[in-house]
């Protein structure tokens, strides 16, 4: 405002008239820049800046610029793709800035072709015969030749409908396929010729968690291997670690920034569906150059796999913890799921504290993705990570972008549903299988109520065990969803299994006003919620004395009442359970891929005499 006032009455000085000035599109802009007792006064002749070629629709989400989404391309060897007709794909389109810039290059379009305002045009220097010459001259070139096969597809309908509006506003509309599709369901189209593949996947501040993010560039990865092979690649990462997900070989990476983000485009050629420890990438027991621990983390997975495994197939277990930051420098819990649909594992890193270098974890984090692929042979897509974290406030509940993908394992006879992609936890705590094993031996006959029920695994437990009737009561319908799931799968229908979604504290009130009993019950809260549905919200340490105060009060008699909680420093309160046993019983509820960590959980047994 100095600078424009300072002019404006300079020439109104000179001429008699103050110059209305137009913020948006004013016939002349000047920049100034001030340094120390310097300045630098500038014309600026691009007017608005000149990546915004103007096709995005206003308001459109930009988490790609226009000429860094052409640049990429050129490193991606597009040019040379689309002249030998090589197809193009994007499968995680977004508002398809690449797609769209990939349709100019290859149809001869100028990219400016669709802008009206230039800050040149009211300099006066300006010749507007030449500029209405050169405008023509690019009409004349645009559209030349045969456009090669262009595909775009994303999950959100939203953002392919911002897509194909900005494809229309940039007159190539015509020249790219739009679809909405997940990720894992993209596969060549028929007749084409392989070409390019390439993405901006989500990361960093766009995606808001680095779970989700290393997710789909694993998922990415397996695409690409899966059905692309012979094509090109290039795919846009801000983390290293997550451009190892992608098990590219051979690759060149070109450092980029993305705005302020420092990021690097991965470009090679898709080699054949090999699993992740037979490809020709760096393996986490060779990388002792890059991570001296890695080999170290390696062999303990294969020493605990030789152990575990030998106890999983005598018992029958199906899933289990294989590693818990045995290595302290590699502080990962590593779980290993055999589905009945292939073999599955769950990462979970232990937040990092913030004196470590993120460089160093994402290269740990790396050396760990690997390192379980290899061991236990399979795909890096078949590898879930998490990041462990205090969840609290509203990010508890935040549900990843995927939607679930259910797989089956069995336990104890029973069928349970676990997923590896929608949220934080995969639906059946490990920890927990001695207590839900238990809950099915001790509930023939029996009513059993299951408090802060989850997914309702130990209420499958105990209908098959025999009881006569169940109640589940859980906050989540997410969850009571999942548990009716669970209890159909083993043929439990809901006649005599009630599902119902309240808030435990108040559901215990009603239940013992309604004169409820129960011969065996479960309580495993969390250590802290505040759901938007509670009045309140709820702390395990200080909120379990009237938790099971209200629930051994519907105790049958002897009826007894298992409690279990993963607070370390929990403290129990026994006031309120006179006449009751309460015993404590954590150490016979831990199993074998738990010793190491035999503080995993603590569990008391409540029991009511018979008299």
């Amino acid at each position: 405002m100095r600078v424009k006032d300072a002019v404006v009455d300079r020439l109104r000085e000179r001429f008699g008239r103050r110059p209305s000035v137009d913020r948006e599109r004013p016939s002349l802009r000047l920049n100034l820049v001030l340094q120390a007792k310097r300045g630098v006064l500038s014309i600026d002749l691009s007017g608005s800046a000149l990546h915004r070629r103007g096709y995005r629709p206003r308001g459109a989400p930009a988490p790609l610029k226009e000429n860094l989404a052409a640049g990429l391309l050129r490193l991606a060897g597009w040019p040379g793709i689309a002249a030998r007709g090589g197809a193009l794909l994007d499968p995680l389109c977004g508002t398809g800035t690449l797609v769209v810039e990939a349709a100019l290059m290859a149809t001869g379009r100028a990219p400016g072709l669709g802008r009206d305002y230039y800050g040149f045009l009211g300099w006066l220097g300006h010749v507007p015969a030449l500029w209405a010459r050169l405008q023509e001259e690019a009409r004349s070139q645009a559209g030349r030749g045969d456009a090669p096969p262009m595909f775009a597809s994303d999950h959100d309908p939203e953002m392919v409908a911002l897509a194909r509006r900005s494809a229309e506003a940039a007159g190539i509309g015509e020249c790219v396929e739009f679809a909405v599709r997940e990720l894992s369901n993209n596969v060549p189209a028929d007749g084409v010729m392989p070409g390019l593949v390439i993405a901006n996947p989500p990361y960093g501040e766009r995606l808001g968690d680095d779970t989700s993010a290393a997710r789909v560039h694993a998922e990415l990865g397996r695409v690409l291997r899966a059905g692309f092979r012979g094509w090109h690649a290039a795919v846009l990462s801000g983390d290293k670690g997550l451009t190892r997900r992608l098990g590219a070989e051979s690759a060149a990476r070109h450092a980029v920034f993305n705005g302020a983000l420092p990021c690097t485009l991965t470009c090679w050629e898709v080699a054949a569906n090999a699993p992740a420890w037979a490809r020709k990438t760096p393996r986490a027991a060779d990388a002792g150059a890059a991570d001296p621990g890695a080999r170290m983390f390696a062999d303990r997975l294969r020493k605990n796999l030789r152990h575990l495994g030998r106890w999983a197939r005598r018992t029958g277990v199906d899933a289990y913890r294989l590693y818990d930051a045995d290595l302290p420098e590699y502080a990962f819990a590593v779980d290993r799921y055999a589905c009945t649909d292939g073999l599955f594992a769950r990462l979970q890193e232990y937040a990092p504290p913030a004196s470590v270098d993120p460089e160093r974890a994402a290269l740990r984090r790396a050396s760990a993705l690997e390192a379980v692929a290899e061991v236990l042979e399979i795909d890096v897509a078949a590898i879930s990570y998490r990041l462990r974290a205090p969840q609290r406030g509203d990010a508890q509940y935040v549900r990843e972008e995927a939607p679930a993908r259910y797989h089956e394992v069995q336990e104890g006879g029973c069928r349970l549903l676990v997923d590896f992609d929608a949220h934080l936890d995969t639906g059946l705590f490990l920890d927990h299988r001695p207590m839900r094993l238990r809950l099915q031996q001790e509930s023939a006959g029996a009513r059993f109520l299951n408090l802060f029920c989850y997914t309702g695994a130990a209420t499958v437990h105990a209908a098959l065990g025999g009881a006569v009737a169940t109640t589940s009561v859980d906050l989540s319908a997410t969850y009571l969803d999942w548990a009716r799931r669970n209890l159909e799968l083993n043929g439990f229908g809901p006649d005599s299994n009630e599902l119902v979604r309240d808030d435990v504290l108040g559901w215990l009130e009603r239940a013992a006003a309604d004169g409820r009993r129960y011969d065996r019950v479960f309580v495993d809260p969390p250590t802290y919620s505040n759901s938007k549905r509670l009045d309140g919200d709820f702390d395990v340490q200080r909120d379990h004395g009237a938790l099971l105060r209200g629930a051994a009060a519907l105790l049958a008699p002897g009826g007894v009442l298992y409690f279990s909680t993963n607070y370390r420093r929990f403290r129990l309160d026994v006031d309120g359970l006179e006449g009751l046993a309460v015993e404590e019983v954590s150490r016979q509820t831990v199993d074998e891929d738990f010793r190491r960590n035999p503080r995993i959980h603590r569990c008391w047994r409540v029991s009511r005499s018979k008299a």
